[in-house]
This record gives C-alpha cells, structure tokens and sequence, in this order.
C-alpha cells in the first residue's frame, strides 16, 4: 500500500454471516456507490497536499463533509451528479446520444453545481453558442472531467461489442473533452469496470488493459514515481488512480489511499471507487461510508445503476452512431 498507519492490535474473531454471492448487477451498483463514496471522502481534503492531511486528519477515511467546499457530510461533487445527469440522458433517450447528453449537461450546469471545472465551463459554453455537441479536439481538453462521468456509459454498453462503448464514450466525451489522452482513459476506465462486472481478475486486467494503455500512450506509466497531489490533468489522475488501484486489496484501503494523495482528492476518489466498487462489490463496501452518503444520491445511484444495467440488455447503447464517429 501506498499510505501508512497504526496497525490494528490483534482482534478477537468475529462471526459472521455468509453473503450472498456478487453478480455483475450487484457490482454495477457497486461501482455506482462507489463513485459518490469515493467523491464524498475525497471532497474534504480537495486541494490539499497529503502533508496538509496528515497535519489535519491523520489519516482521512471518514466521510465528513467541509473542505474548500464546505459540504455537508455525505454531499459529492460535479463527479457524481454529472454522472447521474448523464445517466438520466442516456436513459431517456434509449441509449448514449450526443445531443442528449450535451443538453443535460448544459441544463445541469444552468442549476448551478456546487463545483463545476473549467473545461467542462468552457465548452459548454461553446455548445450554447453552436448548438453542436461535438467538440473540435483540443490538447487543452486533456482534463479528467470526461473521466469523472464515464460510468454510465459503462453499463449501459456492458455486454456490447468494443467498438459500441467506445463510440458511446466519444458522443458523451466530446462535448466537452475531445482529447486523444482523456479518450484512452476513458476507454480503459470502461473496459476495466464491465471487466470487473463479469468476475475479472485484478492483475491480468492490469497486465492487459492497464499496460495497454501505457505501452499507447507512454505518459500514463504508473510504476516510476508516486503520484501525490494530483491535478485535474488525466494522466496525473490515471496514475494516482492505478496505483492505488492495483497497490490495494480491498475497496476501503484503496479509497483511503488514493483520497489521502490529496490534489483533485473527489475526483481520483470517485474513480477509483467505481473501478473499486466493481472489482470487490456491495459486501465490501464499509458499512459506516453507506450510512454516511447522503440519502438521496445514494437512493438515485442505485437507482440509476439498475436501470443503465437493465438497458444494456435490452437495447442498443448508442444512438445515432453515424453522429459519433
């Protein structure tokens, strides 16, 4: 592991009951929670540097809300509620559709978020203006706003060709980050959840998807040097997040660590808890983080989640694909 701590003493043995096994519906959910657990906790020590945390809260893994934001306890971020801003489109229109997802991300961003990153302001703004929701690709799109949001897209494309998430990516992704990194990360960062939705295994996915998207794109290499105080750059937040990804063995200790990075903590968070939320399932989930998430988004998460999970098997993911392409 990548953070450090007291060990706990040794414990008397607890008795407990057995769980039901995970199934790919269940990790979806999952991976849902995740996501807003994972932005929840990062939020606090957003912006601060791991030095800052460990003079602040030790090691931080309670989600109590405050930091820059000043949230209350359990309230996530633009990560988790333009997710479900997504979701909703892709749920009304029967499948990812560019226009859809720009409008709902035009109106989310009408309702004024509580945080919102520049890039994602910017070329909303420009699609007011041309009323088109393909963005002109960028190298200053390289940021993880694309990222953050990608879970939706899939589950709503798991069980689907390849090709069919990727182009679902790029209708939702290039509305506001068209950019050849933030692509492949996003790629990866599907293809490795619905991996983890059929029962994947965590070190052959990495020596496969994870090492291909470093032997394309050689900037993404996370074993030289650990990545603290991540910025909103995609390549800083992939690396932060793999490496506390695969340096892990369980979903709290994998959140913990890559939250205590601190940098853009809700981000790397709430990524990282999604891939982790679908790699260990709902049983893994602390049960002190489920009680603390706010009522309503962990209500509309799970909500969300069944429904993208249901839509994949019954209907194309994608719509208008001559539009994506």
């Amino acid at each position: 592991m990548f953070w450090t701590g007291e060990l706990i003493a040794s414990r008397a043995p607890v008795r407990r009951r057995a769980t039901p096994p995970e199934t790919a519906a269940t990790r979806a959910t999952a991976a849902y929670l995740g996501l807003a657990i994972g932005d929840a906790l990062g939020a606090t020590v957003e912006f601060m540097t791991p030095n800052e945390i460990r003079g602040r809260h030790g090691i931080h893994q309670d989600i109590i809300g405050g930091g820059w934001l000043r949230l209350k306890a359990g309230h996530v971020t633009d990560d988790t509620t333009m997710s479900l801003a997504l979701g909703t489109s892709i749920l009304a229109s029967g499948g990812v559709d560019a226009m859809a997802a720009a409008r709902a991300f035009d109106a989310w961003m009408r309702a004024k978020p509580v945080d919102i990153g520049n890039t994602v302001r910017r070329n909303l703004i420009t699609f007011r203006t041309s009323g088109s929701p393909h963005g002109t690709p960028s190298e200053h799109d390289a940021g993880n706003g694309a990222a953050m949001r990608v879970l939706p897209v899939a589950l709503a494309t798991y069980g689907q060709p390849e090709n069919v998430a990727k182009m679902a990516n790029a209708a939702q992704a290039h509305v506001t980050h068209h950019n050849s990194l933030s692509d492949a990360a996003c790629e990866t960062l599907i293809l490795m959840v619905q991996a983890f939705l059929a029962g994947g295994d965590a070190d052959a996915l990495e020596s496969q998807l994870a090492a291909d998207l470093v032997r394309r794109f050689p900037v993404f290499a996370y074993d030289r040097k650990r990545c603290d105080n991540p910025s909103g750059y995609i390549v800083d937040t992939m690396q932060a997040v793999l490496q506390a990804f695969f340096a892990t063995d369980n979903f709290e200790d994998c959140l913990i660590d890559a939250v205590n990075r601190g940098g853009d903590a809700d981000t790397t968070g709430a990524i990282v808890g999604m891939l982790a939320g679908a790699r260990y399932g709902l049983h893994a989930i602390p049960a002190r983080w489920l009680r603390a998430l706010d009522a309503t988004i962990r209500q509309a998460c799970e909500a969300q989640a069944a429904a993208l999970f249901a839509l994949a098997a019954g209907t194309p993911a994608v719509q208008g694909l001559t539009e994506v392409v």
